[in-house]
């Protein structure tokens, strides 16, 4: 993380980039108990965090916003999801093929943060040359 509010943007997508690394670990584990007999999937809560460190004034612009995020609310949290909802006999919630889903969703959202970033700093270089 760069101690600068000037690059908070930078700093906002590295804590993204974070969460979404942390919610692939939560579903590949997920895929790893999907035949664990009383096993509750997880999920990560980030984006809600995010997007309440975004509200503002509608007199200020995005960018404004996104400079002003405290960066210590931005953490990813892992949570049961439906912990007293069972779809299976065993107590197991976890489908195998939903989660499968969401790990491709997510790691392309991985992928595309660390362009963002990538981005980022290729417009830092090329500014500083």
């Amino acid at each position: 993380m760069i101690n600068s509010g000037v690059y908070n943007y930078i700093n906002v997508l590295d804590k993204a980039a974070a969460a979404s690394w942390i919610r692939n670990e939560v579903i590949a584990n997920n895929i790893t108990n999907e035949d664990t007999p009383g096993f509750k999937r997880k999920d990560v809560e980030f984006e809600s965090y995010l997007a309440y460190e975004l509200e503002g004034a509608d007199s200020k612009t995005l960018a404004q916003r996104v400079a002003e995020v405290d960066l210590d609310n931005l953490k990813a949290t892992a949570y049961t999801e439906h912990s007293g909802l069972s779809t299976r006999l065993d107590g197991n919630n976890v489908d195998v093929d939903a989660e499968n889903a969401e790990y491709a969703s997510n790691q392309i959202q991985y992928n595309t943060l660390i362009d963002s970033i990538n981005y980022q700093f290729n417009m830092i270089k090329a500014a500083l040359q």
